[in-house]
């Protein structure tokens, strides 16, 4: 065998949906080209999808004049992503946890519960602005 590949890829983007679609589809080739199985890159694509969003809907406000920078690598054992924002951040305590019958009908908190369900590890760093997540792979994790 010989040494273990690393690739890691750093982006930025404009606070555009249909960059973050663009970048979307990027790792799930690059994902795929690695041989992850159809259940880890279903599981990191809804995670990154929503990661991606926060950044550009709640962290940049949708601004066009503001980026998303992210940087990935993938390695046979693990994914792991960094998605940072220009916006002001936020405390992910602060968010209403939407399991609570209380905010059943709000929809905040969906999405960070999405990400902790689907991924191995969520932190946030920084001021908040700043998301990162692994997924350990399957077969590797077994």
């Amino acid at each position: 065998m010989g040494v273990a590949q690393k690739m890691a890829t750093e982006l930025t983007i404009a606070s555009d949906l249909a960059e973050a679609r663009r970048v979307q589809e990027q790792i799930e080739e690059a994902l795929q080209a690695s041989a992850y199985t159809e259940h880890d890159i279903f599981a990191i694509k809804l995670a990154l999808e929503e990661a991606l969003v926060n950044a550009i809907k709640h962290g940049n406000q949708m601004d066009p004049d503001k980026r998303v920078y992210v940087h990935y690598s993938i390695t046979a054992e693990r994914f792991d992503i960094r998605i940072t924002d220009e916006g002001e951040g936020f405390n992910p305590e602060d968010v209403p946890d939407p399991t609570l019958e209380i905010n059943i009908e709000r929809p905040c908190g969906r999405g960070l519960l999405l990400m902790r369900g689907f991924m191995t590890e969520v932190e946030y760093h920084g001021r908040g602005n700043t998301v990162r997540m692994c997924k350990v792979r399957e077969s590797a994790a077994s």
